[in-house]
């Protein structure tokens, strides 16, 4: 049975969680991480020298980083479907689970940690305000590129979409003021309807 170390509010555990729900594979999940701890014994370090979560054990076969993780597991569960065998389409997936790391979540993060990580009196509200207007801004690209498919890969639920479900989960989670994205909350709807999206990701926003 797979094995997954991380605590289950963590927006990076999510993405391997939901993935396995989607994909109907069993796995064994251990807390680690946060108030868990863990990831700081030479146990863990052993297996991520990182100190970050998740990881992911299948057998003596250990990995590390979320995104390479949800491929790992698509395309060894889902080939043809998930992981899809279209390169294109795969390439699209591939593209915006990239694009949730390099480009979303750094602008998203700083708004994220200051409204839910910490105390009230030691937010910073500029680059609370700075981290919503451009996160705004760029959730709009990912609006746009809706407007002309269902789900980040096309008409059918991908690897893809993954990484931003669970991220999006958050940005709709704060109490905050947010752009009108009609084609970007479509797909959130559609998401939530998602039974595995429902058991994992949909948590309160810690």
């Amino acid at each position: 049975m797979l094995k997954i170390w991380g605590r289950k509010n963590s927006v990076n555990v999510q993405k391997a969680l939901w993935c396995c729900e989607e994909l109907s594979v069993k796995y064994e999940r251990i807390d680690a991480g946060g108030q868990f701890g863990v990831v700081n014994t030479p146990q863990y370090r052993a297996l991520n020298p990182n100190g970050l979560v998740p990881t992911l054990e299948d057998g003596p076969f250990v990995l590390w980083e979320s995104n390479a993780i949800v491929r790992y597991l698509t395309a060894k569960y889902s080939a043809g479907k998930m992981w899809s065998e279209d390169l294109k389409i795969r390439a699209e997936a591939d593209k915006w689970m990239d694009w949730q790391c390099t480009t979303f979540w750094p602008t998203f993060r700083p708004l994220f940690w200051n409204l839910v990580r910490t105390p009230v009196d030691q937010r910073d509200e500029r680059a609370i305000e700075e981290s919503r207007l451009r996160s705004g801004e760029v959730l709009g690209y990912l609006d746009a590129h809706l407007k002309h498919h269902t789900y980040v890969a096309g008409d059918d639920l991908t690897m893809g979409d993954i990484p931003m479900g669970c991220a999006i989960w958050r940005w709709f989670g704060l109490q905050i003021e947010r752009p009108e994205l009609p084609y970007l909350q479509r797909w959130f709807d559609s998401l939530r309807q998602r039974p595995a999206y429902q058991n994992i990701v949909m948590l309160p926003v810690t």
